[in-house]
């Protein structure tokens, strides 16, 4: 490990917070783990104010779910920087281990950042809990592992998101669909050679996890884009989707998306992870 340096903060930025996250030593210095992820989330952080501000602007108090919060780096440094500035808004973390989300809200208690709640569920069933508005501004999915990017989507289409900020995550789904039936697939077509080796059935399973959400949001009424989160020395996980609700669903997205499914032999998932296609 490289030796510890002192961070630049931003403006108002609490240091007491970022010695709770442990981002910061009792000495004020950051070593190069923790500089790596607040780089991520800094730059998160870039695209998601600009949301809050175009929400906020609206004329509504901003809201914002964070799914697969863990110890909620992501929600904290938000509130610090955006919400404590204001006089309204909430921050919402979604997290299944109760450690966590109990840890959690005693700092958000101890910080005095009223404006935060963390509920002990998934992602999936966040939709329905009493706890949640009916609808919310900016849905956030930092990392969140596999079909619970998914269960994220299916949360901000219930809620009517304005917008969703996706980083993927192990995208294993796909990759055991196409695995399980890898030996029909190299008879049927030769694009099945794609995904004959191990690794490249992981690889492109990935990729078409992510182009089919991409397609399902774009059906579902949002405008998309897909860009990189920091440079691939920082993470592997790299893939930033934003989506931005239209409002005008388009039907040729559907009818690629299932062309896409029929192509690999995924059918089997539409009912499942995108349902509603018009």
């Amino acid at each position: 490990m490289k030796p510890e340096a002192q961070l630049e903060l931003r403006p108002g930025q609490s240091v007491e917070l970022l010695k709770e996250l442990h981002i910061l030593t009792r000495e004020g210095k950051i070593n190069q783990d923790s500089r790596r992820k607040l780089k991520q989330v800094y730059h998160l952080y870039q695209f998601i104010e600009k949301l809050l501000v175009e929400a906020a602007e609206s004329g509504s108090a901003p809201t914002l779910a964070d799914h697969g919060a863990g110890k909620s780096y992501l929600g904290f440094i938000l509130y610090d920087l955006f919400f404590k500035q204001r006089t309204d808004g909430f921050i919402y973390g979604i997290e299944t281990r109760p450690d966590l989300v109990q840890k959690s809200q005693a700092l958000a208690e101890k910080l005095g950042f009223d404006r935060m709640a963390f509920l002990n569920i998934s992602a999936a069933d966040a939709a329905d809990a009493a706890a949640l508005p009916d609808s919310i501004d900016v849905v956030t999915a930092l990392h969140a592992c596999d079909t619970a990017t998914d269960d994220a989507i299916a949360f901000g289409l219930r809620k009517h998101a304005r917008f969703m900020v996706l980083v993927p995550c192990c995208q294993a789904e796909i990759a055991g669909v196409l695995r399980q039936d890898k030996a029909s697939a190299l008879s049927r077509t030769p694009l099945a050679e794609l995904w004959r080796h191990p690794l490249h059935t992981r690889e492109l399973g990935s990729q078409l996890t992510n182009v089919l959400r991409c397609l399902y949001l774009e059906a579902s009424g949002y405008q998309v884009t897909v860009t990189e989160l920091v440079g691939w020395e920082h993470s592997m996980k790299n893939e930033l989707i934003l989506a931005r609700r239209t409002g005008q669903k388009k039907r040729s997205a559907a009818e690629r998306l299932r062309a896409v499914l029929a192509e690999f032999g995924l059918q089997g998932l539409e009912p499942l992870r995108y349902p509603g296609l018009p």
